[in-house]
């Protein structure tokens, strides 16, 4: 049930890093692989180079926790993401997500998940009480497995879907730090498949039972909508029967976007093969659930590139990673053409367009759900530290656990949960957000295309055209190698990205303390 699950080189050796295979994703060149590969579904660390200094003419990009540094992938800190959001301004107002309930659905889980996160917070949250956090297995605890094998699933899944789990709790905990937070793990049968979702859809269902009302789910999974075959329709409709169920009684769903474009695998030949026009991944076209797509935050840097190769035989390429220090701040839509990566977004295959989104038909092209809703900082470079020691063989490549830089709409989806769980508290006795789709384009459809600035005002920033060097990032088409080891557009269309709302990130990123207070005031 991984969203096209993507092996993607983390650390980098000094050695070459050849073309990225279009059909595997794998990088792979003469002779035995370069990087250590690592499968992760929606979330991906960053494949950072772990510096004990650098050169005197070499800026550090990310200053680690444990002051190690990275000079070419960029990286946040949860103060630097607050400040960049509003979120900073709610949280001075006292609003920490206090009663709320956050649920986390990933496959498996962590084996480390508590002991990770409450190192998370002694690090960036000293002067806030320990994390109210558990973990719940529906199933009984999953296969945790002291060595990785090479298959996809079993062990093998559940130390993928470790990084996962990790990136949810830590980041869902930096926007509402007071909040219950709940990872639950349920295995899955397969990878790119519906065979697993009645018994993860059924645990969904347990906690809708139990939980209070106005608890927010974050998902992070999905599979291409075509997996679904000629039962499409009838199928979502069975599994949209437990958001419904849940939104009668005011919770909220979000779901992330993906992270491929509009390219995303059949669940033939062992994910190996795309479709060969766009597509888009459910769940987050269900219009029961709010899609999170990605963006590309540059705070306090700008990137500069001069030569379209990322990768040379020494690794990184200067030249393509080269950034500058700046203090400005801009926003783009998220495509990384080094990995290649991009925010997932297209019209459905399976929905027709929901009434509230009648104002984007024209955007949309056809009578179909479009998405995604919002967005999300959800860049690699330009990722959010995060703290993880299970399987550190796996993870860290040591015995003791490490700070890596992640990325994926993975780290959008869980944030925005926590920015609704502050909405939530600050509706007091107005009872829950619950549903959030119409309630989000009333306020986005009522502001209109905003200021294409990073500062302004309204409930959303406008995301629009940005260029960087000899780079424009303005659609989700996702990039592909050459054989010269250089980057371009690859074989499939994606969505461009316009004024106002658009297929890659729907009305923008939100300014969170303008967008709580307005969802607030609604009745």
């Amino acid at each position: 049930m991984l969203d096209r699950s993507r092996i993607i080189a983390r650390r980098l050796s000094a050695l070459a890093l050849a073309p990225l295979l279009a059909a595997g994703g794998v990088f792979a060149g003469p002779g035995t692989p370069v990087a250590k590969l690592i499968l992760v579904p929606q979330a991906y660390m960053a494949p950072a180079v772990h510096l004990a200094k650098l050169r005197a003419d070499q800026p550090a990009a990310c200053n680690f926790p444990d002051n190690s540094v990275d000079p070419f992938f960029h990286c946040y800190t949860p103060a630097q993401i607050a400040a960049a959001y509003g979120l900073d301004m709610l949280h001075n107002e006292g609003l920490t997500g206090a009663g709320q309930t956050i649920v986390l659905v990933d496959a498996y889980g962590s084996p480390t998940a508590a002991t990770d996160l409450q190192k998370f917070h002694d690090t960036f949250f000293a002067g806030l009480p320990s994390p109210n956090f558990n973990e719940i297995y529906p199933l009984g605890n999953p296969p945790f497995g002291s060595t990785v094998d090479s298959g996809l699933s079993g062990p093998r899944a559940a130390a993928l879907w470790s990084g996962e789990a990790t990136l949810d709790i830590e980041w869902s905990y930096a926007s509402a730090p007071g909040a219950h937070i709940i990872l639950v793990g349920v295995p899955p049968a397969e990878t790119e498949g519906v065979q697993g979702f009645p018994t993860l859809f059924n645990a969904m269902q347990g906690l809708i039972n139990s939980l209070p009302p106005g608890t927010v789910f974050s998902q992070s999974f999905g599979v291409t909508e075509q997996t679904f075959g000629g039962a499409a329709t009838t199928q979502t409709a069975i599994l949209d029967k437990v958001y419904q169920s849940g939104i009668a009684k005011g919770d909220t769903f979000l779901a992330s976007a993906g992270d491929f474009g509009t390219t995303n695998v059949s669940k033939l030949h062992k994910e190996s093969v795309t479709y060969p026009f766009p597509t888009v991944i459910w769940p987050t076209t269900s219009p029961y659930v709010t899609s999170a797509g990605g963006t590309q935050l540059q705070s306090g840097w700008v990137w500069t590139p001069t030569s379209n190769v990322p990768f040379t035989a020494s690794g990184p390429n200067p030249a393509y990673f080269a950034w500058a220090p700046t203090t400005n701040s801009t926003e783009a839509v998220w495509n990384e053409s080094w990995a290649p990566i991009a925010t997932g977004g297209n019209p459905s295959a399976i929905y027709a367009r929901p009434s509230w989104q009648s104002a984007q038909a024209s955007v949309i092209g056809k009578d179909a759900r479009g998405v995604p809703d919002l967005s999300w900082n959800s860049s690699v470079n330009g990722g959010v530290l995060t703290w993880i020691s299970a399987y550190p063989g796996f993870n860290c490549g040591n015995t003791t656990g490490c700070w890596a830089i992640f990325g994926g709409t993975s780290a959008a989806s869980p944030q925005l949960s926590g920015v609704i769980a502050l909405a939530n508290q600050l509706r007091g006795s107005k009872g829950p957000v619950g549903w959030l789709n119409p309630r989000l384009y009333v306020l986005g459809d009522a502001a209109g295309s905003s200021t294409a600035t990073f500062n302004g005002t309204g409930d959303f920033r406008d995301i629009v055209s940005q260029a960087y060097g000899i780079f424009t990032l303005d659609n989700n088409q996702l990039w592909q190698y050459s054989a010269d080891g250089s980057v371009s557009p690859g074989p499939i269309a994606g969505n461009p990205t316009l004024s106002g709302w658009d297929l890659t990130t729907g009305f923008g990123s939100p300014r969170a303390d303008a967008l709580v207070h307005d969802l607030a005031k609604q009745n």
